[in-house]
Parts: C-alpha cells; structure tokens; sequence
C-alpha cells in the first residue's frame, strides 16, 4: 500500500495560480500512471488529469484543459498539478491518486482504475 500526500492548497484569488504536489511512499512510484481528482461540496469526485509513468503521456478533464499541467519527478516520487488562471469553480478537495494497474497507461479516468488515494488538499477560489 503507498502513502500518498498532498500539499500547496490554499485560498487564492480567480485569475491566480496554485501548485499542488502529491508525496509518494515507496520504491515503486515510477511503475504507475498517476492522476488528479477533485470533489466540491454537494458534487462527486471529478477527474482532472492523469500522467503516464514517465510522464510522456498526459490527459485532462475538460473543464481544465489549457489550464492546469500535470507533470511528475520520478526520482522525488513526486506527483505535480500546476494550475492557472483559476475560476471559482475550481475550489474543491483535490486528491491525487495512483492507478490500480502497474506499468499500464490507460485514457480510462474513471475512479474505479485508482485504488490508493490521498487525504486530499483544500483549494478555493474566490471571485
């Protein structure tokens, strides 16, 4: 089982950026896909983007796209989400999580290809 935690939420102003990182336990981080998700009040957990192993390969939900970046440094087991020209609708719980298959990139987002999920860092964003 990998820890995961993450960090960089915070209250920032629309139009803003933020940086979140995700801090991977364990010697196998660069063997799996990894993803961010997020969750605001009242609604359900909602892709944002996903990184092949080497980081050769990206995906992003489209309420995102052009805005945030996901990048990862396998030799810090370390997990990036850059994200810009942030809108209200933004503020919500993001989680990162790690894909339940190793060695697999897939452009399948849903929850259920995740199975080791984070705590969660709080984002807002006020108009």
């Amino acid at each position: 089982q990998v820890q995961l935690v993450e960090s960089g939420g915070g209250l920032v102003q629309a139009g803003g950026s933020l940086r979140l990182s995700c801090a991977a336990s364990g010697r196998t981080f660069g063997s799996y896909s990894m993803g961010w998700f997020r969750q605001a009040p009242g609604k359900e957990r909602e892709f944002v983007a996903a990184i092949s192993m080497s980081g050769t390969y990206t995906g992003y939900g489209d309420s995102v796209k052009g805005r945030f970046t996901i990048s990862r440094d396998n030799a810090k087991n370390s997990l990036y989400l850059q994200m810009s020209s942030l809108k209200p609708e933004d503020t919500a719980i993001y989680f990162c999580a790690r894909n339940r298959r190793i060695y697999i990139w897939s452009s399948d987002y849903s929850e259920g290809e995740y199975d080791n999920w984070g705590q969660g860092t709080q984002v807002s964003v006020s108009s």
